[in-house]
């Protein structure tokens, strides 16, 4: 299974119905308040990131990674960032186009691979900022070594991504509150349900990513994570019980600090 066209078609369907929040676009009047300074953007769910996590953001080179859906890409060029959103699905980053022509923005966008940053140069970028998405690949080492490669030293990387602990339930059972661990870490919906379920249910394919995965792949890759928050996940029963999204400010180290 090509889990990339899988996942793709997926998120254009999501784009065409939508139902989903996440393919709906920001309002003008949120890009005017971000031009006058006025601005908060999330990589999980709920909670904002906070302000200190960014460096000024006007003329910063900042990379969207896997961030389409005319949201935070638009938010940020509007605070003054040059921003380039690369995302797998053609229908999200149309949702960016429409800010960027709607609004004036200084945005551009590029379909791709989050495994595979290879149209860009080494240190192209200033700030990655990689919301929760990687729950969309089957495998994530490369994600944050093709990352380090684009960013620049001294640069910011954040990104939001999935506690595994959500994984280990069965989704029907919890929606009706049986907690009964069901599957292993790593998890597959690919393995576990199959496409055809998947069709059928007209949702992408998820993957639970170890913390291993998350947290020493981005530290294995050259990353310093320097700063760390949980977000709740609305309307899932675990959320009553644990915080199901994890948030993380990593580093691109300088020579000089790496020594």
């Amino acid at each position: 299974m090509d889990i990339r066209s899988f996942n793709r078609d997926a998120w254009n369907r999501q784009v065409q119905s939508g139902k989903n929040p996440w393919t709906v676009p920001v309002s003008p009047e949120l890009i005017a308040r971000a031009r006058m300074g006025d601005w908060s953007i999330v990589l999980t769910e709920n909670k904002p990131v906070p302000p200190e996590w960014f460096p000024p953001l006007q003329g910063l080179k900042v990379l969207g990674l896997a961030c389409g859906g005319g949201q935070q890409g638009p938010i940020m060029a509007a605070a003054g960032a040059e921003v380039t959103i690369f995302d797998n699905s053609p229908a999200q980053l149309a949702r960016d186009q429409e800010v960027a022509a709607r609004d004036n923005l200084n945005l551009r966008t590029v379909e791709g691979d989050m495994r595979d940053l290879s149209i860009f140069a080494d240190e192209s970028f200033d700030l990655i900022f990689h919301p929760v998405s990687n729950l969309f690949i089957h495998e994530i080492k490369s994600v944050w070594k093709e990352a380090y490669r684009v960013l620049r030293r001294g640069g910011t990387m954040l990104a939001g991504f999935m506690n595994p602990v959500l994984y280990l339930f069965d989704w029907e059972d919890m929606e009706k509150g049986i907690m009964e661990v069901k599957h292993k870490i790593p998890f597959s919906d690919m393995e576990t349900y199959g496409p055809e379920r998947l069709l059928q249910e007209d949702r992408p394919a998820e993957f639970g990513h170890s913390l291993s995965a998350q947290l020493a792949g981005q530290t294995d890759a050259g990353f310093a994570i320097i700063g760390f928050y949980e977000d709740h996940h609305s309307q899932v029963k675990l959320s009553e019980y644990i915080e199901t999204y994890i948030a993380t400010r990593a580093v691109k180290l300088t020579l000089k600090e790496k020594q």
